[in-house]
């Protein structure tokens, strides 16, 4: 069956829903068209791009009746980037469309019918990341560039500020780019493997306003190091570490394996509610500092720890999750697969006084069975997986082990569903789900789910 409207199709359509990369989501005769710049509750003229067996793209024409939520985006790159996609959306459209879109996911996928609370969002929903990684290139002049990445290509849309991050991060945009030539630093060109900066990363601490500035070049060896220290105290005053990381292959990734300091500290030091956390240059920590607080004390709040519990952080990290718990449990155990991660919580443990907690490197999959097998059973087990959820034998150990209390911590609502489903049939109860805006003006949204144990 051929689809009901072909390439070069001028027609008008209702605009239904957004899609997870923010592209607006109609149908002609039951046949989705996905529509960059649209959003739901607009009626729009489009252009249709492209048809598929199943589905089919188009752009925007004219936007005939426009939702009452559609703003003016502030940001003169954002039809080009790929950082943001829901600018154009006011913010109090975009909560209420992550808070339905949670919803929806639950059902659609899960079959979860716990209620959904409205998204905590942010006060000021801008300049919020504590963390950019710009990469540096040139264009076909020769010139260096710096920006973020158009939408699914590695083209960088050449910028001098970003709204979404720091001012320390706008001054290395804006202004880095223009010293290299004067120190004598070529930008790394990834389609010749030639030049030698390949990605400028800042960090700032938000407690303390500690800055911490990673070079990562092409080569260990790099003569222009100390003009290049000159220049980034010149443009960020209040930098307090300069990193230099080497990364030689031909890859996307943006760090090597060998990170030297140029100038000041190792690490910065910030603070999350009460507890203390060291980041170094690779350090997983996360980029929203105001709302991680919101997103853990809902962690916190639905563990509901009397003083007495002994809890489990499987996928624990640097231990961030499991210091704000340690604050109130027994004992705090966690398991991370990644061992530098593992040895980071250890000293952030150290680094707040904790004496309740105890970290191994492994699979939690695998760690956590002999942690029972040992005696070291949990009242209390909380999961932070990566966005492919949690692996299917923790699920298992799950229902095994049967700890009172659940609380899941979710980057992604899909798969966050799809565990709850599996948990859900092997004898928990979903109570609720708090959704939590990590990221403003992006489609991604935070959720936290509070199971327990149905007797």
């Amino acid at each position: 069956m051929s689809a009901p409207v072909k390439k070069n199709d001028r027609l008008s359509v209702y605009i239904e829903d957004l899609t997870h990369d923010g592209n607006g989501v109609a149908k002609v005769d039951g046949y989705p068209l996905f529509i960059q710049g649209a959003l739901p509750n607009e009626t729009a003229e489009i252009h249709v791009m492209k048809t598929l067996k199943n589905y089919g793209f188009a752009k925007v024409v004219d936007i005939i009746k426009p939702s009452s939520d559609r703003v003016v985006a502030p940001c003169d790159y954002f039809k080009q980037c790929g950082g943001c996609q829901l600018q154009h959306l006011s913010y109090e459209g975009q909560l209420k469309w992550k808070e339905n879109m949670v919803r929806n996911v639950m059902q659609r996928i899960g079959k979860i019918n716990a209620p959904v609370l409205p998204v905590k969002g942010m006060e000021e929903p801008w300049h919020y990341r504590n963390k950019a990684q710009i990469p540096f290139s040139v264009n076909e002049e020769g010139q260096a560039i710096a920006g973020f990445y158009k939408t699914k290509t590695h083209s960088i849309v050449d910028m001098d500020r970003c709204l979404i991050q720091t001012g320390e991060a706008d001054a290395i945009l804006a202004g880095l780019k223009k010293e290299l030539t004067a120190i004598g630093i070529r930008p790394y060109n990834e389609h010749t493997h030639e030049g030698m900066l390949r990605h400028v990363v800042i960090r700032k601490a938000r407690a303390t306003g500690e800055v911490m500035v990673v070079l990562v070049t092409k080569k260990k060896k790099f003569p222009q190091k100390e003009a290049a220290v000159a220049v980034i105290q010149r443009l960020v005053p209040n930098v307090t570490s300069i990193m230099q990381n080497v990364n030689n292959e031909k890859t996307n990734v943006i760090f090597g394996d060998d990170t030297i300091n140029l100038w000041g500290k190792d690490i910065i030091i910030d603070t999350i509610g009460d507890v203390r956390f060291e980041i170094s240059a690779r350090s997983f920590y996360q980029v929203n500092p105001e709302q991680t607080e919101v997103l853990y004390k809902q962690a916190l709040e639905y563990a509901d720890l009397q003083g007495d519990e002994r809890v489990i952080d499987a996928y624990c990290g640097i231990g961030t999750i499991s210091l704000f718990l340690a604050q109130r449990a027994k004992a705090v155990m966690g398991v991370e697969i990644v061992p530098q991660a593992i040895e980071d919580a250890k000293r952030n443990a150290v680094l707040n006084s904790f004496s309740n907690t105890y970290f191994e490197a492994g699979p939690a999959e695998e760690v956590i069975p002999r942690w029972y097998k040992e005696g070291k059973e949990a009242d209390v087990l909380v999961v932070d997986p990566p966005r492919k959820g949690c692996d299917e034998a923790l699920l298992k150990t799950i229902l095994e082990q049967q700890p009172k209390r659940v609380v899941y911590v979710s980057c992604n609502p899909a798969t966050l569903a799809r565990d709850l489903r599996i948990l859900e049939d092997g004898g928990y109860q979903t109570q609720e789900i708090q959704p939590v805006d990590m990221f403003p003006h992006s489609t991604h949204c935070e959720a936290v789910a509070w199971l327990t144990l149905v007797e």
